[in-house]
């Protein structure tokens, strides 16, 4: 596109000047024939305010190559009469209103006014654009995230096992979060609680979100998850969450973050990096307590599964007492036979030879008695021998005899009384 550079020739000086609004009529009638039909433009939005007539105001800016303070701003109007469609159109086609912060393709009057000055005045708008400038957006930010090796760092923490200590990122006086702390509040669990206040929309959300992290992450030993709770709001406010900043501090934090950002449509870059995303703050809550809830069934079934088996290994064992009983009486009873067949055994074996040894010894005694008897005094005076008394008893050598003593001859069938005239010793 090219511009004329053609000069207006004004002739003035301190007896002819000009008045203000001469000056201003003749800026806004240069400006009105130069830019006479529509333009397209691209700008973002910076601020939007729709009056109690019906009428939007805008403010529109170019920032600079770093983002950082514009290079370019002006103010715009889009009036009653194509306000509502305008913005019908741009909410269906994108999911979200005409809101600041998010840029757009708008077709613009340029206009000047004497007291207002510079403004545009804007026809239409394309809603492709906004919707793919979005989109580019969030998949730079993705691409990043993966490029910095940090996409699944939050998806691997492992959540604690039971989660009871939550640390909430959300504002007070948030419907979502009062609709988490009743829904939570129904469970029987003492879940312990903590709010890091922070705003979820606007200005200063980003770098509150982000303080709320940090402040966290100083105590983290405290807690078991991280919840983000925002609930309702508008669509356009989800674009905070597709920010690389907070999504790159949820993909780094070192505990569990949960998400309930509260759309049900869309998922932000933050969802995405997060531990586990959930629609809304009540279901944030639901999972927390079907968590504890799934933990408790775990460890029922794990009771049930134990008694069960003691009951199994006792009934076994039981069993196998009764076996061992059974089989150490079988076998009791067959030792108890055995050992007392081997004991009639050896009872019969020893009467045998009691009764052989008696025997042996009766025959012996009778031997005994018969040697005995045959040494009796009757029984050798029968053989013709003849035993010699004195007064003292029976002499049995010649020491025993004094000659002179009178002795008596006892013989088998009598004795006879004389007297020891001599006596001999036998030569050795």
């Amino acid at each position: 596109m090219t511009m004329s550079q053609q000069q207006l020739s004004i002739d003035t000086s301190s007896e002819q000047s000009l008045t203000l609004y001469d000056l201003q009529r003749m800026v806004r009638t240069s400006l009105e024939s130069r830019f006479s039909s529509p333009l397209w433009i691209s700008a973002e939005i910076s601020e939007l305010k729709v009056n109690r007539s019906g009428h939007c105001y805008l403010n529109l800016v170019e920032k600079g190559s770093n983002e950082g303070a514009p290079r370019a701003e002006a103010r715009a109007v889009i009036w009653r009469s194509t306000y509502s469609s305008m913005e019908a159109l741009f909410a269906t086609t994108t999911g979200r209103p005409l809101s600041a912060g998010i840029r757009v393709m708008v077709r613009v009057m340029v206009t000047y006014h004497e007291v207002y000055g510079f403004s545009l005045q804007i026809i239409d708008i394309d809603p492709n654009y906004t919707l793919g400038e979005v989109e580019r957006r969030r998949r730079e930010t993705i691409a990043r995230l993966e490029a910095d090796g940090v996409w699944d760092m939050n998806h691997e923490l492992a959540l604690a096992r039971p989660t009871l200590r939550i640390a909430v990122v959300s504002s007070a006086t948030a419907a979502g979060y009062r609709d988490f702390i009743k829904e939570i509040s129904r469970a029987p669990y003492r879940f312990e609680i903590t709010l890091f206040e922070s705003l979820m929309q606007g200005d200063g959300a980003e770098n509150s979100i982000i303080g709320a992290l940090h402040a966290i992450a100083e105590r983290e030993e405290e807690y078991d998850v991280v919840a983000i709770i925002r609930g309702g709001g508008s669509t356009s406010d989800l674009a905070l969450f597709d920010s690389y900043r907070i999504a790159s501090h949820v993909a780094q934090f070192p505990l569990p973050i949960i998400t309930g950002i509260g759309h049900d449509k869309d998922i932000s870059v933050t969802d995405m990096v997060a531990h586990t995303m959930c629609k809304t703050p009540t279901a944030v809550a639901t999972l927390l307590v079907e968590g504890i809830d799934a933990e408790i069934t775990l460890v029922a079934n794990i009771a049930t599964e134990i008694f069960t088996l003691v009951n199994s290994k006792l009934h076994d064992e039981s069993l196998r007492v009764v076996q061992y009983l059974m089989e150490l009486q079988r076998h009791s009873s067959e030792r108890l036979q055995s050992e007392m067949f081997k004991l009639d055994t050896i009872g019969n074996t020893l009467r045998n030879q009691l009764d052989m040894l008696f025997t042996s010894e009766h025959q012996r005694l009778d031997d005994a008695s018969r040697l005995i008897e045959s040494y009796s005094v009757a029984n050798i005076l029968k053989l013709g021998f003849a035993v010699l008394r004195s007064t003292e008893g029976i002499i049995t050598n010649i020491h025993d005899a004094n000659i002179g003593e009178r002795v008596s001859i006892e013989l088998d069938d009598g004795s006879i009384d004389a007297e020891i005239k001599s006596i001999n010793e036998k030569a050795k």
